[in-house]
């Protein structure tokens, strides 16, 4: 930063356009989890009433970093590695941490996309495959497992993972996850082939598609009966609940990792703007089109789960009524959904030893619409069970994996750029090598890594790496972030170059946000996140048709050497930061102790240096 540096910065890449710019920024931070973990969130934390702390935590923790990140790129105009080493030596190893995660959640993520183009190309079968059990192999009855569960557990559970019963017993390969994913990255490699130039292009389709589809969706489930169930209970606010910890804590990390900062590539694409951009207005419309993004599209996805808590909750009545018209001889059309309550209260008063005894269900509308499940088990389980009850399932499961690929993709941008442009920094990679072959390896390595995913037991290894890599690491990423910014480059200097980009200087909120609410706010997060995570050892749900209470998922606390690879999962992507300083600190030792020459007879160095000294100043 500052004004003497970067007079001539090397030539980089550009931005076509402004909206080309907005829309892949847009869609870094709109991903997988606006869709299906926002919605959960404000499911099991009273509705409306979760808006305000996540509200708060947008304003005084969200922007202020995404404004700080699209800034420091913008101006240095150069990778996460560059930008913290420009700003101080002792800060390369924050722009090393960010590569590492980016690598990490990469890998993960991409199997995500593999998983949601495997749902994608079972979706033009009619009728859908998780609509119905498959027989036994003795074709006599239907398969035990799927028959003690549901169709769409079992096609998640074992048509698609073919998962193990736990995280020890790795399993095979499964070649259908394993095409999936080589197509997931191909995908990938096509959309980036030319870096900003062709990801530029992709990024019209990938970051607009998903507004398209949550229309139409919206549009649908506005439709269905119980939408308005759905609706009622999101937005009705439970203020009770905003009382525990738990709620404030979570609202901050939603909004934290839903922004994507902290990853390096904000950085990155902010490096290939002009210099004189108004980065604050991006800042804005980047962060509050983010969470818009989470509410509009939790209004489709509350519709529909509406819908799903109404007809599961109608079947419930429809039981009884049967059960009711059997026992007592009442004829057929006599008892319907609208009259049950009547009937009931009628029956029950008549006949209360009957009553008592017969198989009646707990029908609750309250607690079906309480059935909460976030990212896949929302994605894979409740919304495709929803889509069965649809007329023209097809199109909607169709559209549905299409909106998810879409957002999926238009992440892996962001942390792919968050890989390469380190990779060039760093000069890991000699310069005659063509950005298409860094790139295909790249995709390569990370393929071969991920198809441990692709195991009987992927699913659990998939959760480990989503719990871990993208909670700890970027939190104390984001703090090192803000703190060097502020307190080690200077709140004057960074204002100065804000100015200068801007034209105006940051304002009170801004300053205020950066010097001491920011920073505190992270470090809260991160003691109250350690503190939870250090109170209970780690534990993990399984799916074991073995376990007494199947088809419930049985909990089972990690095996000792897999809690040490979520150890390393934590420690590794930041220890490069201590590293990196505590070197920088040993090499400034050894210089200035090396500039120190002793006055020894036999040692003429001293005699040198003043030789040169005295020339330095006759010149």
């Amino acid at each position: 930063m500052g004004k003497s540096k970067n007079s001539g910065p090397e030539e980089r890449p550009k931005w076509d356009n402004k909206v080309q710019y907005l829309l892949t920024c847009i869609g870094f931070a709109v991903g997988i989890g606006n869709v299906w973990r926002f919605p959960y969130l404000c499911q099991i934390y009273g509705g409306g009433a979760f808006l305000i702390p996540y509200l708060i935590a947008l304003v005084f923790e969200g922007l202020p970093l995404l404004y700080l990140e699209l800034a420091i790129g913008q101006r240095l105009r150069k990778s996460s590695i560059g930008v913290w080493k420009s700003i101080s030596p002792l800060l390369g190893g924050v722009g090393i941490a960010s590569m590492i995660v980016s690598f990490l959640v990469s890998m993960f993520y991409n199997t995500i996309i593999a998983w949601v183009l495997w749902y994608f190309f079972n979706s033009f079968q009619n009728p859908l495959p998780w609509g119905q059990c498959p027989v036994n192999d003795n074709q006599t009855a239907y398969n035990t497992e799927c028959e003690k569960s549901t169709a769409v557990n079992y096609f998640w559970y074992r048509e698609t993972l073919n998962i193990t019963p736990d995280i020890e017993i790795s399993g095979s390969l499964q070649w259908w996850m394993v095409i999936c994913l080589a197509t997931a990255w191909s995908v990938v490699y096509i959309c980036f082939i030319k870096g900003i130039e062709s990801m530029g292009k992709a990024v019209y389709v990938t970051a607009t598609f998903p507004y398209l589809v949550l229309t139409i969706f919206l549009i649908r489930a506005l439709t269905l009966p119980g939408a308005t169930d759905g609706l009622v209970y999101l937005f009705t606010p439970k203020w009770d609940i905003l009382k525990t910890p738990q709620v404030w804590l979570d609202a901050a990390t939603q909004i934290f990792f839903s922004l994507s900062v902290a990853f390096g590539g904000l950085i990155a694409f902010s490096s290939y703007n002009a210099e004189r951009n108004d980065c604050e207005r991006d800042a804005l419309v980047v962060g509050i089109t983010n969470s818009a993004t989470s509410l509009y599209a939790s209004i489709p996805i509350f519709s529909i789960l509406g819908f799903k808590a109404r007809t599961g909750f109608n079947n419930c009545l429809q039981e009884n009524i049967l059960t009711l018209t059997n026992h007592f001889d009442i004829a057929d059309q006599n008892m319907t959904l609208e009259n049950y309550n009547q009937w009931f209260d009628h029956l029950n008063l008549t006949y209360p030893g009957e009553m008592s005894n017969l198989p009646l269900r707990v029908c609750d509308l309250q607690n079906f619409l309480d059935q909460s499940a976030s990212g896949t088990g929302l994605a894979f389980i409740v919304f495709t069970e929803a889509v069965l009850e649809m007329p023209g399932s097809q199109v909607w499961a169709i559209l549905f994996f299409i909106m998810l690929f879409s957002l999926g993709l238009s992440s892996m941008f962001g942390n792919i750029e968050g890989i390469l442009t380190p990779l060039r920094e760093l000069k890991l990679v000699p310069k005659w090598v063509p950005h298409e072959v860094m790139t295909a390896i790249v995709c390569v390595i990370s393929f071969l890594i991920g198809l441990i995913f692709t195991l009987g037991s992927g699913n659990y290894w998939v959760e480990v790496f989503n719990s871990y890599v993208g909670s700890v690491p970027l939190l104390i990423i984001a703090f090192f972030e803000i703190v060097g910014v502020i307190y080690g480059h200077g709140m004057n200097t960074f204002s100065e170059d804000i100015y200068f980009m801007t034209g105006r200087k940051p304002n009170l909120y801004w300053k205020v946000c950066w010097m001491v609410i920011s920073p505190l706010m992270l470090l809260a997060v991160f003691i109250a996140y350690v503190a939870l995570q250090a109170d209970k050892y780690p534990t993990y749900p399984t799916w074991n048709p073995d376990y007494e209470l199947f088809p419930k998922t049985e909990m089972k606390p990690y095996p000792d050497w897999v809690f040490g690879i979520i150890v390393l999962l934590i420690v590794v992507p930041i220890i490069s930061i201590p590293l990196v300083a505590v070197y920088n600190l040993i090499c400034c030792g050894i210089k200035r102790s090396s500039a120190k020459v002793s006055l020894n007879p036999y040692n003429n160095e001293a005699f040198e240096i003043e030789t040169q000294e005295s020339r330095k100043q006759s010149i």
